[in-house]
């Protein structure tokens, strides 16, 4: 393992949850700051496989923002419970996103959407707990999405919670591309 200090010094955990938009957008948005000073970041997204549009600009960024898809989110929509190739696709994720953090090449860490991914029974608060107990001192953590777990709150840092007051989505506004996906 090849462990440095961070020009960070001290690493944080950070939670961005709720049910408003921008969560994502908010921890890709630190990956931009964090690239901006030369620090790199891993992202592991939980549940989405759909080519987003961020992800044509993180290639651009590839010097300092690493990014991996693991799984998606076909079964919400079909209103199903998750198969047995979700939750595997889901613990993978987990075991990329700890190698990834534990191998002292990256400043900052992002697993968008594993609140989601707990919530559907893809993975287990537990393991994520176990990830932020071997988290180095180093490295900041970003966890995004929906249904954040109490235990995941009370064991983060900062916590954002996004708050939906107005969206046009309600009124029949799907996913845009260039501002949604």
């Amino acid at each position: 393992m090849n462990l440095k200090l961070s020009q960070l010094g001290e690493g944080y955990i950070q939670v961005y949850t709720g049910n408003g938009k921008g969560k994502t957008t908010a921890a890709l948005g630190q990956a931009l700051r964090a690239a901006g000073r030369g620090l790199k970041t891993f992202i592991m997204m939980f549940m989405k496989d759909f080519p987003y549009g961020e992800l044509k600009s993180l290639q651009l960024l590839s010097r300092w923002i690493k990014v991996q898809q693991c799984g998606n989110d076909r079964f919400v929509f079909r209103k199903q419970p998750p198969g047995d190739g979700d939750i595997q696709a889901a613990k993978l994720a987990i075991k990329r996103a700890r190698k990834a953090m534990l191998s002292g090449r990256y400043d900052l860490v992002i697993l968008d959407e594993v609140c989601v991914a707990i919530h559907y029974g893809l993975i287990e608060t537990v393991d994520i707990l176990s990830l932020l107990r071997e988290k180095p001192v180093s490295i900041e953590l970003i966890l995004t999405g929906r249904y954040c777990p109490y235990q995941l709150i009370a064991n983060a840092d900062l916590v954002t919670e996004m708050q939906e007051i107005k969206h046009y989505y309600h009124k029949g506004v799907v996913a845009r591309k260039g501002i949604e996906c």
